[in-house]
């Protein structure tokens, strides 16, 4: 493969549909065994469709962050098939990296730089970008995470859901219309979990296509156009999320936040 494979090529890619919307990503009967015969995955099957915000639910271990590895190419599936706007990822690997970016939960280990422009800047950098442009896209990365103005702080300097709001604006400096959050509210206070609902409510209003892996439906669940739930590497359960939430029966280690809230509207953190 080479870099000539663009955007512009998987344009031209047979996209997938389902009820006019377009699948991004499409995975089928995908499975992952490790050397000593775990079975983490056993045929996941699903769309993540342009400018959803997906919810995928689970307990810790149920292999959210791993299917999130094997959508961006940083592990290999051991069965099954994965494409990317119509493509297998082998072929599109390029343009992956550029359309889809992820914030991991230890948001630390994510950070390079030794001010929060510099880790900005990684990721464009590493795509070519330069001087003016380069600076361009890292104030406006900033800015649209409520970092403006820090540019020149140690990114250890910055509380828990700034350091997370970081890590998006890396990858929303690469030019990524993507954004694979995973446990985004793990270890954060109150005004960390806050500040990190309002990135996603402003990710979603910019049309975003946002995939967010979590337990906490309580916080967030007034974001999801649609709510999966994953356990032990098997995807129990998807649709709507008031209509899975009503088939729920305790199982699956996800609990049904309704029983604090009135409607799967009131599910946030947010006033």
């Amino acid at each position: 493969m080479t870099e000539a494979l663009t955007t512009e090529t998987l344009a031209e890619a047979p996209a997938e549909e389902a009820s006019g919307r377009e699948a991004l990503f499409s995975v089928k009967d995908l499975v992952k065994i490790f050397p000593n015969g775990c079975r983490a995955l056993g045929g996941v099957t699903l769309d993540i469709y342009r400018g959803e915000c997906l919810l995928i639910a689970g307990s810790n271990g149920s292999g959210k962050t791993l299917l999130m590895r094997l959508l961006l190419g940083l592990s290999d599936p051991s069965a099954g098939e994965i494409r990317f706007r119509g493509l297998p990822l082998d072929r599109c690997a390029a343009a992956l990296r550029r359309e889809v970016g992820m914030v991991f939960q230890d948001a630390d280990a994510q950070i390079i730089g030794e001010t929060v422009a510099e880790d900005t800047a990684f990721g464009p950098k590493n795509l070519g970008l330069s001087g003016e442009a380069l600076g361009n896209r890292v104030s406006a990365a900033l800015e649209a995470v409520g970092l403006e103005g820090k540019g020149d702080f140690a990114p250890r300097r910055l509380s828990g859901g700034e350091k997370r709001r970081l890590a998006v604006a890396g990858v929303l400096a690469m030019g990524c219309e993507t954004v694979i959050l995973d446990e985004p509210f793990a270890n954060l206070d109150w005004p960390g979990v806050v500040q990190v609902l309002r990135l996603i409510r402003d990710l979603k209003q910019g049309r975003k296509t946002l995939v967010i892996l979590t337990h906490e439906l309580e916080k967030v669940l007034a974001f999801a156009d649609r709510l999966v739930i994953l356990d032990r590497g098997l995807i129990r359960d998807q649709g709507g999320s008031e209509e899975v939430l009503n088939r729920l029966r305790g199982e699956y280690g996800v609990r049904d936040p309704r029983r604090s809230y009135r409607r799967v509207e009131d599910c946030t953190w947010l006033d």
